[in-house]
């Protein structure tokens, strides 16, 4: 039973059809082709407006080159403290902005406190130099403590970003987990509630390699053209990116597949509530499921060939594992079925 990341699941039987078609024939490179216009149009429609998308390889390029677009001299992107971007990217997005730095914001489960964030955002005054200056805020949806920011809440941080001319950007890995779980649009949790540029993700709901940028300011494009081909991310044989979204947005699929992995978590939560040897470490909303357990057994279920993560503790959490407990991360995905569920319960009961 695999509950390690949603990375490690497969590709959902219609995106791999659609490479599959288009495995043969020509057509034209570097994202000229017509399928990589159509899909690009598509994002459009879904969004509600004309955006411009980038398709890059990876979450971590995605989100560089978002917050790099912005960087200015001694730039400074403010994040959760314990954000994707600020534990897990290697200082990926330093480099690509040239030398901007990140700086973490506190906040409970994975969510950007709203008054640490003006708190924060005071030091970096202009007429100071030392400090450097700020240059954008960015938030994730899916958080990496698996909660979800609602609409309000990111309006909130919208307002705050407004308020010191600074662009908000959304590292949207699982974009489509926290869409569904919030049963808005997608133009709702962007760019109507705020946010000018979006990390948008496919990779870990069931896409094989598909992540994009998407501008909802398309004047940055012109911009972006070049530090895309620059980060070596205008690839030549763009459609098969392309094709991979053409089939993860048609009919709703990419909801339908998002809505079953949080469905499964929800039945794993409810699992482990009735659990008489784990319990939760604090409610999610997406695939993500954090709970306590005690070392023997983790270790039990690891040897019987259950794939998870121990995890960090994070600053908010007040019940801290016990000496003989530990953390740990369960990732439920589009491929996660009932009898897994099943099975690592009747282990936990």
């Amino acid at each position: 039973m695999n509950f390690a990341s949603d990375n490690w699941s497969g590709v959902a039987p219609q995106i791999n059809a659609s490479l599959q078609a288009q495995s043969t024939g020509y057509a034209a490179a570097y994202g000229d082709s017509d399928l990589d216009k159509k899909v690009k149009a598509k994002f459009s429609e879904i969004f509600e407006k004309d955006v411009s998308v980038f398709f890059v390889g990876t979450g971590t390029v995605a989100n560089s080159l978002a917050l790099a677009a912005y960087t200015k001299p001694g730039g400074i992107s403010l994040c959760h403290r314990e954000a994707h971007m600020i534990e897990d990217e290697c200082g990926a997005p330093e480099l690509f902005s040239g030398g901007g730095r990140l700086v973490g914001v506190d906040g409970a489960f994975g969510k950007i406190d709203p008054d640490d964030l003006v708190s924060r955002l005071e030091r970096f005054d202009p007429g100071f130099v030392h400090y450097g200056q700020a240059t954008a805020i960015s938030l994730t949806q899916a958080t990496e403590a698996g909660t979800v920011y609602s609409l309000d809440e990111i309006q909130e941080i919208s307002a705050i970003a407004k308020a010191k001319n600074l662009p908000l950007h959304m590292d949207g890995s699982r974009f489509a987990n926290a869409l569904v779980h919030l049963n808005t649009t997608p133009a709702q949790m962007s760019w109507k509630s705020g946010v000018d540029i979006l990390s948008f993700g496919g990779t870990k709901n069931g896409c094989w390699c598909a992540e994009a940028i998407v501008l909802f300011d398309t004047d940055m494009a012109e911009q972006m053209t070049f530090m895309h081909k620059r980060a070596g991310q205008l690839h030549s044989k763009s459609r098969f990116f392309a094709a991979q979204y053409d089939a993860y947005l048609e009919n709703g699929l990419w909801l339908e597949l998002a809505g079953h992995a949080n469905k499964m978590a929800d039945i794993l939560r409810q699992a482990i509530e009735g659990s008489n040897s784990a319990r939760l470490g604090w409610a999610t909303q997406s695939n993500e499921v954090f709970c306590i357990l005690p070392l023997d057994v983790a270790g039990l279920l690891e040897k019987q060939g259950t794939s998870f993560y121990p995890w960090h503790v994070p600053a908010s959490l007040r019940q801290k594992p016990q000496k003989h407990e530990g953390l740990y991360r369960f990732v439920t995905s589009f491929a996660t079925t009932h009898d897994d569920i099943e099975k690592v319960m009747s282990k936990l009961c």
